[in-house]
């Protein structure tokens, strides 16, 4: 009987510290969970708070075909590119961000986007009212004097600033502009070490040889490597761009102080700027006129991906365009300077292209449900 009790204390003893054992390797192996992405897949968090349960046996197929998507999504991720626009403070500029931010939201998880996070780099060296609603950096404005009046030399100053101290987590960038709309999911379009842009009619570096050859001395090359480009639309590398940017600021503002330079660049000057600056890095852009349409001008909209509003839009009655005459039905950014446009504009008459209704309907879209639209 003694030996029964023995044996009985000993193997209670033995279960109590086996459990205890459990129970103490248990609270010391991390914590994981697989959670779905936006797009159905699985990524792995290594956030201490979620809890697995893993079987302790894997089906070897299985375990291929998680490396496959693992891998997959790993390749997925490392092509996200990261969408910037510069704004100023102003009414103007800061209604075209919120709309712009409000259909960036919406087609970002959708089939075929690389889009990644987002920033409106705020170069008024303030923060505003709208940094809650919209990721906002703010960048400081050029020394007073500097920009000569043309306050989109702000812009590579701004990129610069945001380059050097921004957390930018994808390896490429979209350069927006307030007055763009997403009207497709946008797919990473660079490849092969060439940034992808927008081809702009009147970019035309052969025109302006002998001004260019200032900024671009002939042992850099050809004037023909000056691509017909403007720093916007382009997805860049970000790597690429680190390097372009402060090329861009400073042959910027060397063209707006050479009076035969900003004579003939105007408005375009800063366009020119950076195309020169991406030549002189040696950085190659795949000219895309899909990644962008430009009502009333184009007037399908299709597979296109951004549409950008910078004309006016007049239309008489019947749906003809008026070239230049202020049209009994007429969309213009420039007529919402001082306030933002009212909620619910009326749409074009029949015959107007799809692409003027388009930008309407989305306009109206954006206004019907971004919160406190008309402060």
């Amino acid at each position: 009987m003694g030996c029964e009790v023995a044996f009985y204390l000993l193997l209670v003893a033995f279960s109590v510290a086996l459990i205890s054992y459990n129970i103490l390797v248990s609270s010391v192996t991390p914590l994981r969970q697989d959670f779905p992405d936006p797009d159905g897949a699985l990524i792995l968090s290594s956030h201490p708070g979620f809890l697995s349960i893993e079987p302790n046996v894997q089906n070897p197929l299985d375990e291929g075909e998680g490396k496959e998507k693992k891998r997959r999504m790993k390749k997925k991720k490392s092509r996200l590119f990261h969408t910037v626009v510069t704004s100023s403070d102003s009414v103007y500029n800061t209604w075209q961000c919120r709309i712009m931010y409000y259909w960036y939201k919406k087609k970002r998880n959708m089939t075929g986007s690389d889009m990644g996070d987002f920033t409106r780099i705020l170069h008024s060296g303030m923060a505003d009212r709208h940094m809650d609603e919209i990721p906002t950096f703010v960048a400081d404005p050029l020394p007073d004097g500097l920009d000569n009046g043309y306050l989109i030399l702000n812009r590579p100053w701004a990129f610069v600033q945001w380059l050097r101290s921004a957390d930018i987590k994808e390896e490429y960038i979209l350069m927006a502009e307030p007055d763009h709309i997403i009207v497709n999911p946008i797919p990473n379009l660079s490849k092969g070490g060439l940034s992808a842009a927008f081809p702009f009619f009147y970019i035309n570096p052969e025109k302006y040889k002998t001004v260019l050859r200032k900024f671009y001395p002939a042992d850099k090359g050809p004037i023909t490597d000056i691509d017909p480009i403007g720093n916007s639309p382009v997805i860049i590398d970000k790597e690429s761009l680190k390097k372009i940017a402060p090329t861009w600021m400073n042959i910027s503002l060397a063209m707006k102080s050479d009076h035969g330079a900003d004579k003939a660049f105007g408005w375009m000057l800063q366009m020119y700027a950076y195309a020169i600056a991406s030549a002189s890095h040696g950085i190659g852009n795949i000219l895309i006129k899909d990644l962008m349409i430009q009502p009333p001008w184009d007037a399908e909209v299709g597979s296109k991906f951004m549409v950008h509003y910078t004309y006016g839009c007049d239309f008489d009655a019947n749906g003809k365009l008026t070239n230049g005459k202020i049209g009994k039905w007429r969309f213009d950014k420039r007529s919402f300077m001082q306030s933002p446009p009212p909620k619910n504009l009326p749409l074009p008459p029949n015959g107007v292209p799809e692409s003027v209704v388009t930008l309407i309907k989305m306009v109206n879209e954006a206004t019907a449900n971004i919160p406190n639209w008309e402060i």
